[in-house]
């Protein structure tokens, strides 16, 4: 009788095993990154989304990723997945900006939501309805996928001391980061992160801003160029994407669609503790290979401020869904506001200068 039992339970539950696991589509997807693999908190979230992905699902749901170039352009995952030619990509939000501008906002916003803020906004205050909203048109169902700290504002072959020195400067931005740039002359242009180093050291550029210093350090900006200035203005957070082909994300069932999305929700905390958990040190080495570290004066601050404020107004009075997007972000954060500045202790609480 006991075997008889412990035959049959054995068999129940192999069999309900099997069922939930049946439940899952069966899903090969081919998964072109914007980042490699190995710039840390930056390009390794996703494929560790992938590696959750394909245990949780036993093997049935597989990402299988690839480094940028591989399979597309570095920054083309959003036409590529548009098109239909790649089922699903990976990548920072805001590339598209020539033909979705408000992508750039879901990216980074200048003077905008931090990390912690954003994934508040997009989760509990409309931000991801509006993501879908804006990339249904275009055929892409995007999913956030990996939030990081703040990037730095940018190094520099010299020391910024006035605003007179950014008029006809050679820089490297992305987003509505770089439109705000060039209204103080600079001139901007937009170079995958493993052409930089060269251009810094050539000259082609003078300064140029990418990611956070754990990435910075590891593409070797601090050999090239001495000053790094502080804040991230232009992207108090860093925001990467998993970009599915509509089509694609359509045929798949409701199991499937909540094990991806889960899993990247999951990536998000994964990535922003990496981030905020490396920064530190990195600033440390980054002194003591000779590289200044500055922040900008409030002067600085204040007129990246009023640029954003109308290179903002411009965008949301001829772009509806930039502006709508915008001012939900704005209300939030000021909604916000008061929680930010006395929930918390002053960030300069206990720092020695």
């Amino acid at each position: 009788m006991k075997k008889s039992i412990l035959a049959t339970a054995v068999t129940l539950s192999l069999v309900t095993s099997t069922a939930v696991m049946a439940d899952f589509d069966r899903v090969r997807w081919q998964v072109p990154m914007g980042f490699p693999s190995t710039l840390t908190a930056l390009g390794d979230t996703m494929p560790e989304v992938a590696r959750m992905i394909s245990e949780m699902s036993g093997g049935r749901v597989t990402l299988q990723t690839f480094e940028p170039g591989a399979l597309i352009p570095a920054l083309g995952a959003f036409e590529n997945v548009s098109a239909g030619n790649v089922p699903a990509a990976y990548s920072w939000m805001g590339y598209e900006w020539g033909q979705l501008p408000v992508s750039a906002l879901f990216g980074a916003t200048p003077f905008g939501l931090e990390s912690q803020e954003f994934l508040a906004w997009m989760y509990h205050h409309g931000g991801d309805e509006l993501l879908k909203e804006a990339f249904a048109p275009h055929n892409v169902y995007p999913i956030l996928c990996g939030t990081i700290s703040p990037e730095a504002a940018g190094w520099f072959r010299q020391e910024m001391t006035s605003l007179d020195q950014f008029q006809g400067l050679k820089f490297r931005a992305a987003g509505v980061g770089g439109e705000i740039m060039a209204e103080f002359g600079m001139s901007v242009t937009l170079l995958p992160g493993g052409e930089l180093y060269q251009a810094l050291e050539t000259g082609v550029l003078d300064g140029t801003e990418f990611s956070l210093p754990t990435v910075d350090e590891q593409l070797g900006f601090f050999q090239v160029a001495k000053h790094y200035y502080l804040p991230g203005w232009h992207q108090p957070s860093t925001n990467q994407f998993l970009y599915v082909n509509m089509d694609e994300w359509n045929r798949l069932n409701d199991q499937t669609k909540a094990l991806i999305e889960n899993a990247c929700m999951a990536g998000n905390a994964m990535a922003l503790a990496k981030a905020e958990a490396l920064q530190g040190a990195v600033l440390k080495r980054f002194e003591e290979n000779g590289v200044q570290l500055h922040q900008y004066p409030e002067d600085i601050l204040k007129a990246f401020e009023e640029a954003t404020d109308r290179v903002m107004a411009r965008r949301s009075e001829t772009d509806p869904m930039f502006g709508k997007v915008y001012a939900s972000m704005k209300a939030f954060q000021e909604e916000h506001r008061p929680w930010k500045n006395l929930g918390y202790l002053p960030r300069n609480w206990g720092v020695e200068d």
